[in-house]
């Protein structure tokens, strides 16, 4: 009876800690070859800066928006310290000098160079409009980890800085249906960090986070982002302490989250063609024979970035208080309004404290369904 007794003890402690099956895929030179429902798939808590987990990226882009910043690989803009990841913003000029901006023709070599649309890889400084005054960073796992469907939870601290722009945010691996956005963007959080910033609906700011997914059938003819875009408000700004923002994501919709707290869902019942109202486009459903979460029912993989200032996220009905936005959207000049006015923005980033303008990651970690 005893042995009995054992036999059925180990059996049933097999059956106990079986593995579950999972939706969940991934793929990428630290993804694991073998994992269960609830896994720990991905973890990076920052002790250093695991350049084979992380790619940087090098452009004078602007990423899509013609944003102020010039992403760069320097330790001066990213870095770990005390187990966190900082991306921080520094002045062009401090390391080449005021006349650079005016007058230099950059050249980012090829095989450094990563993205090459809107002059990405070469610029030439003038008069009436100069090369990128901000030096930023954007770290991301395209090469390291990508998957689909999951949870993915990132503790952070956003920066506090008139015009920074920071981001958590997701990109499909292979674009299956597309270019953007036909294959999606998942914006898990993104914020403003100046420290009054209005709308007519209140404080946009750095007491504002939103969450956003973009989707659409071409860029030209309309992404619906709107109808899945999320803003949660606070009174204290969300640069004055970490925050956990959170995304679930499932074969039939995506949950955001911040500190636990649901802050928008998106449920496609019929698909995104019809989530979005698309059917009047006159274009043809690229999602039509997949399931009914595409453009989302592909992997994606994770980007962290510190942007500045751009020609959209910004808009020029925002109230800055006590200094009003230092260029407008339409302007032909814009990064060189922008740096000519920097006497308006420049304290606000409190550059002698280190910290205070930087994003800090203290962690990021995934789990299988």
């Amino acid at each position: 009876m005893k042995i009995l007794a054992v036999i059925v003890s180990i059996l049933v402690g097999k059956l106990t800690n079986a593995c579950e099956p999972t939706e969940t895929t991934v793929s990428g030179t630290h993804a694991p070859q073998n994992f269960c429902s609830g896994d720990l798939i991905f973890e990076e808590t920052f002790d250093s800066l695991n350049l084979s987990k992380w790619r940087h990226e090098v452009t004078l882009a602007g990423g899509g928006n013609w944003e102020f910043q010039w992403y760069v690989t320097d330790d001066i803009n990213s870095y770990t310290r005390e187990g966190s990841l900082h991306i921080a913003p520094t002045f062009t000029s401090d390391i080449f000098g005021h006349k650079f901006l005016y007058s230099a023709h950059v050249v980012i070599p090829p095989n450094e160079c990563t993205i090459d649309w809107h002059y990405g890889c070469e610029r030439q400084g003038t008069r009436h409009e100069i090369i990128n005054p901000i030096r930023s960073a954007r770290v991301d796992t395209i090469n390291s980890f990508s998957f689909k469907y999951g949870s993915v939870e990132i503790r952070a601290r956003m920066p506090e800085g008139d015009w920074l722009w920071p981001a958590l945010w997701m990109m499909p691996t292979h674009s299956v249906y597309g270019d953007w956005p036909v294959s999606g963007e998942i914006d898990i959080m993104e914020m403003r960090g100046n420290k009054a910033l209005y709308a007519s609906g209140g404080h946009v700011g750095n007491q504002q986070c939103s969450s956003t997914i973009h989707f659409g059938p071409s860029a030209s003819v309309k992404n619906q982002w709107p109808l899945a875009h999320f803003a949660r408000n606070q009174n204290q700004p969300f640069s004055d302490n970490f925050h956990i923002y959170k995304l679930m994501w499932t074969p039939s919709e995506l949950i955001f989250s911040v500190d636990d707290i649901v802050t928008g869902r998106v449920r496609p019942e019929n698909g995104f063609w019809y989530y979005g109202g698309f059917e009047s486009s006159g274009l043809p459903n690229p999602w039509q024979n997949a399931t009914l979460l595409a453009p989302f029912d592909q992997e994606f993989y994770i980007i962290f970035n510190l942007a500045i200032g751009g020609t959209n996220f910004f808009d020029d009905s925002f109230v800055n208080i006590p200094f009003p936005k230092p260029w407008l959207n339409n302007s032909s000049r814009p990064r060189a309004d922008f740096w000519e006015n920097r006497r308006y923005w420049d304290g606000t980033w409190d550059r002698l404290n280190s910290d205070q303008s930087h994003l800090q990651v203290d962690y990021v970690r995934v789990f299988a369904l």
